[in-house]
């Protein structure tokens, strides 16, 4: 992929680690298409981000890493610094930093809910209020952010995840009005359930009503996601797309 300039795209993501997740797929799938690669992992484990990083050395990329907790200012600040350091543009933001752990309202502390909510969402306007002083000044720019459609529609035991997804949808449509003549787009993909970590924190009996809920009787792959993240940030593909919310979700959301 290319920017408007023809060179290769310089494209940031946060969320990256060790599969399976969109946080191992989309570097994977940015990196074949040629773009140069700047990632942010909070680093679960080393062996995570190892692995991944052996997986795109032999696509002919070796991607600037910063390692921490992408919703502090701190990291978000330097996160955008590395890359137009290195690449000198910034054209691509990926917003996919996430976590949830299923909790009723009743029962959750009010860490829980913040720490889901800076996560989810204040990174996402950490790392976009950061990207946008280059993406302004080279008056071009992509921003696409993870949701999900359990912020389109709620889910039980995930009102703070659903609060901050909902968040980042009404946030992304907010900024495409603000930057569209800067030449700047912002978009949401909202995937439905995905075989990824975070499933592997939901009880047998919530994926199974899930299931059933689905016009498509499956869960997703991140790899099936993958290519509405690429398609926004294509050019001229993504051209016309702004404040708009992709939704590979299995039919559980149709708009």
């Amino acid at each position: 992929m290319v920017n408007n300039k023809g060179d290769r795209q310089s494209v940031v993501i946060t969320g990256v680690g060790g599969g399976p997740g969109l946080g191992y797929e989309l570097p994977l799938a940015f990196a074949r298409s040629g773009a140069e690669l700047t990632i942010n992992s909070y680093q679960e484990s080393e062996s995570d981000l190892d692995q991944l990083l052996s997986e795109l050395r032999p696509l002919g990329c070796e991607p600037a890493v910063v390692v921490g907790d992408i919703s502090t200012e701190q990291v978000a600040q330097e996160l955008v610094a590395t890359a137009e350091s290195r690449y000198e543009r910034v054209d691509v933001l990926v917003n996919n930093a996430s976590i949830s752990t299923p909790t009723l309202c009743h029962e959750m502390s009010l860490e829980r809910w913040q720490r889901t909510i800076d996560v989810n969402l204040t990174s996402v306007f950490l790392t976009t209020r950061a990207a946008l002083g280059p993406m302004r000044r080279q008056r071009s720019g992509r921003i696409v952010n993870i949701a999900s459609q359990v912020g389109q529609k709620g889910a039980v035991e995930h009102g703070h995840y659903a609060a901050a997804k909902a968040g980042v949808i009404a946030f992304t449509k907010s900024i495409a009005r603000e930057v569209a003549d800067f030449g700047i787009t912002a978009n949401c993909v909202a995937p439905g359930p995905l075989n990824t970590r975070l499933m592997r924190n939901v009880s047998q009996e919530w994926r199974d009503q899930k299931l059933s809920e689905l016009v498509l009787p499956r869960f997703g792959e991140p790899s099936e996601v993958v290519p509405s993240v690429l398609f926004l940030a294509s050019d001229p593909g993504g051209n016309l797309y702004t404040g708009q919310t992709l939704g590979p979700n299995s039919g559980d959301v149709m708009l």
